[in-house]
């Protein structure tokens, strides 16, 4: 689970990273969150039911490479316009 406050997550998002940057906060993550990282590099905005059936990673899995991205300000999320009930995420950059 995120341990970042609600104000911490709204820099985050207003905070475009640039490519040094962002490489460099991936670098220290876990493969999952690489793995899920790369798949919203290639296409964005995912659901995270969608990230695990892009990824072929658990759900479980995939919720945790989503909180570590969203740690270290990689990702974003904001709720779906198909489906108000879901988060979309994409990539900070």
């Amino acid at each position: 689970m995120s341990m970042s406050t609600a104000d911490d997550r709204a820099e985050n998002a207003e905070e475009t990273l640039s490519d040094a940057e962002y490489r460099e906060r991936l670098r220290e993550l876990p493969p999952s969150a690489k793995l899920v990282a790369k798949v919203l590099e290639s296409d964005s905005p995912l659901s995270q039911g969608q990230l695990a059936e892009e990824s072929l990673l658990p759900d479980r899995t995939v919720r945790y490479a989503l909180n570590r991205l969203e740690d270290a300000g990689l990702v974003s999320s904001r709720y779906s316009f198909q489906d108000a009930r879901k988060q979309v995420y994409y990539l900070n950059i």
